[in-house]
């Protein structure tokens, strides 16, 4: 890395990698690729209290990968960018190239 500005670039490409790097993160994006939810449905889907998926969502919102919206009492949730779900199947590939390798090992 040779100058700040590429310095900065791959910060903050591993801020949005490290949001996506937790199980329940991935769940709630994938959840969110349907439309905005409010915290109260995440909660229920991802069945943890308000704290915790409210400290997901903090993550999330944090790196840009999410945007809220209050409602009156509410607050919605929805991606910033639809295209972050296509890293989904790069990572998708990466496993199955991964499998294919290690199946390949062992005959």
């Amino acid at each position: 890395m040779k100058t700040a500005k590429a310095k900065a670039r791959y910060a903050a490409r591993a801020k949005v990698m490290k949001a996506l790097a937790h199980p329940t993160r991935l769940f709630i994006v994938d959840q969110l690729a349907n439309g905005p939810r409010c915290v109260c449905e995440l909660t229920e889907m991802v069945d943890a209290d308000v704290s915790t998926v409210s400290r997901h969502l903090s993550v999330l919102r944090e790196s840009g990968i999410v945007v809220d919206d209050k409602r009156g009492n509410q607050v919605f949730y929805s991606l910033t960018v639809p295209c972050v779900l296509n890293w989904y199947s790069c990572v998708e590939g990466v496993l199955k190239a991964g499998a294919r390798q290690r199946l390949a090992a062992i005959r």
